[in-house]
């Protein structure tokens, strides 16, 4: 049953529609948005948090079917250059928290020119199906047929009994068996982007929803045509006058090339965050990709997202025996995760790895960082050779491709790699050797030697995470072998004075402007939060305060994702690192002898946000925010 309810408002930069899908009772509306909400939550991750807030119980079970799962664009989705991100957000099965995620490609992009700003997907259904939203036509579709095919043979498949052009995305057999490290992929294996953090996949899998294909012909409108195109030129000329420039460095290398910047760093995550130095960094590395894997860029560049100038991810190709095949990627967090991490040292067949795990759709990140959990736990004589069924020492790259299907299948030592790492940890009796935050894998800075980005990874709500605070990026300025380009020049990345100030202001910058209004973050890290504020209020003609109130904007989803994790269960004490970064100094390399000092930077950070010793929001705050309840 599909009903529609009729436009009030005229829309500039959003479509001002978007579609509930109700699986319990097969039923589907296409509803107007809320102008109140858009202007207080901007979009993407900002709304996704607002109706998963209003609407669910955050203590309901993340796989039941009270959880519901949120596909959000944001106002310059669609839009150039690089708007073309959309984002998920659900309760995640992994922490327990707020799962927020975004993805590139093509894939909100089409939402939008469908005409819809965002989905809900709410109940469960009685058996697999996936959704078709062609335009005004929007189906709920069984899909028997599809349930147990990897991501790529899906998206396949779904294409070709929907639109060709349509774009889809979708879970593969891990998600359907609720891996808690599941994720969502658009674009298939070859093209992948990820969905990942958090297990999304698994929550699409506890509902029964297979994929999501949307084909999208319509146009969006915009408020000011002559503000808008001269903001448009200020945005390329960050392009094409880099000032240092990241995207310019990703458009040559590709993220790959940060292995060896991070090596020389001392922060490569390396052997499950024993050391950040990788004597095998070269084996792994860009550079060796460029010279051995890559199509070059006048043969077969990358496919880049929509509208974007960088199309950061190469092209490779492997033909050595037992680990051919040919993929977009591999990415730095995907190499570092599943080579450095789990000390591999052989790059055709790490990303052999990362292509198998694409196609059963697993978080990169956490399932390697999961892998380098087992492989310490197994040489300390804590997980038994009989659990594992292999001789699991760091390196063996065998076992680690024997056993990443398992993890899709839930099968013998698989099901216990699919509950990530804490938990396989703490079954074992050493949750400690679990390097989480929040019961999320890290990402591959080593906190150790980026203070800032530290006091980021343990207060970030959706758990260790660099993308909500890349304060890496401004700690790193003189060590730019990506050309990482920020207002905060030299700031040394191992003093803590100041840290707190910056990852408050970033956290809240990234809310807004990273995560919610739809544009790549790579290319915002160039641009001055000024000018993407006029450039958002030029497309959409509303007044947000300027920037101003756009960084207050930020303050309140950052603030109101903390209070879903509150009301979920987590509190202050979950806002920590592991031990290992805390207590155990940096064995050798640039940064030997350094550890986090939490104990200081913590309580600054929570007075500079009115939260009270425990991390809770202070009541005046939540008023000046518009969130007291």
């Amino acid at each position: 049953m599909l009903r529609r309810q009729p436009m009030k408002h005229k829309w500039y930069g959003y479509t001002g529609r978007h579609i509930r899908i109700d699986l319990t009772n097969k039923k589907i509306d296409i509803e107007e948005n809320n102008p109140e909400i858009m202007t207080s939550y901007v979009g993407a991750r900002g709304i996704g948090i607002k109706y998963l807030s209003d609407e669910m119980d955050p203590q309901a079970d993340a796989l039941s079917e009270e959880n519901k799962f949120i596909f959000a664009t944001g106002p310059l989705t669609g839009f150039p250059p690089a708007g073309n991100r959309c984002y998920v957000v659900t309760k995640s099965p992994l922490t327990g928290g707020i799962a927020n995620s975004s993805v590139g490609g093509y894939f909100g992009v089409e939402l939008k020119l469908a005409g819809y700003d965002f989905i809900i997907i709410e109940g469960k259904s009685e058996k697999p199906v996936y959704i078709w939203i062609d335009n005004e036509h929007v189906e709920i579709r069984n899909a028997e047929h599809l349930w147990g095919k990897g991501t790529e043979e899906t998206e396949k498949m779904v294409l070709a009994e929907t639109d060709s052009y349509a774009h889809v995305a979708e879970i593969g057999p891990a998600g359907e068996n609720m891996a808690r490290v599941a994720n969502v992929i658009t674009g298939g294996v070859t093209a992948a982007r990820a969905a990942g953090r958090g297990g999304h996949g698994a929550v699409l899998g506890s509902k029964l929803v297979k994929a999501v294909a949307v084909r999208g012909t319509r146009g969006i409108q915009v408020s000011d045509p002559k503000a808008f195109k001269s903001s448009y030129w200020k945005f390329m000329d960050y392009w094409k006058n880099p000032t240092p420039t990241c995207v310019k460095g990703l458009s040559d290398h590709g993220t790959i090339s940060v292995v060896a910047w991070a090596n020389d760093l001392g922060i490569l995550p390396t052997r499950n965050f024993q050391t950040g130095v990788n004597e095998n960094a070269s084996k792994i590395s860009g550079e060796l990709f460029e010279q051995k894997y890559s199509i070059k860029k006048g043969a077969q560049p990358g496919k880049a997202c929509f509208a974007c100038p960088a199309a950061c991810s190469r092209m490779g190709r492997v033909d050595d025996p037992g680990f051919e095949g040919a993929s977009e990627g591999p990415e730095y967090e995907s190499v570092a995760s599943m080579g450095s991490v789990t000390g591999m040292d052989n790059l055709a067949l790490v990303m052999k790895a990362i292509r198998m795990c694409n196609d059963i759709g697993v978080d990169t990140i956490s399932t390697g960082v999961t892998f380098g959990c087992a492989m310490e736990l197994f040489e300390k004589g804590y997980l038994p050779e009989k659990d594992a069924g292999y001789d699991l020492k760091f390196g063996n790259g065998e076992a680690m491709l024997d056993l990443i299907p398992k993890i899709g299948r839930r099968e013998d030592f698989g099901r216990l790699l699919g509950e990530g790492s804490y938990r396989l940890a703490e079954h074992y009796g050493h949750p400690e050797l679990s390097m989480t935050v929040k019961k999320q894998e890290f990402p591959n800075y080593d906190p150790r030697g980026v203070k800032g980005q530290a006091l980021a990874y343990a207060t970030n709500n959706r758990g260790a995470d660099h993308c909500r605070a890349e304060v890496n990026c401004s700690e790193m300025f003189e060590c730019t072998m990506l050309g990482y380009w920020s207002p905060e020049k030299d700031v040394d990345p191992l003093a803590i004075e100041g840290k707190a100030a910056m990852t408050k202001h970033y956290q809240d910058y990234a809310a807004w402007a990273f995560d919610s209004v739809g544009m790549c973050y790579f290319l915002l890290m160039e641009a001055l939060e000024q000018d993407l504020a006029d450039y958002l209020e030029s497309v959409t003609g509303l007044d947000f305060g300027g920037l101003d109130g756009l960084m207050k904007a930020g303050e309140r989803i950052f603030t109101l994702d903390r209070l879903f994790n509150l009301k979920a269960g987590l509190t202050g004490k979950d806002d920590t690192l592991p031990d290992r970064f805390l207590k155990e100094p940096m064995p050798e390399g640039p940064i030997k002898g350094q550890v986090v000092e939490l104990d200081i930077m913590l309580p600054e950070y929570y007075k500079l946000r009115s939260w009270d010793e425990q991390g809770v929001p202070g009541s005046d705050k939540l008023q000046e925010l518009g969130l007291e309840t």
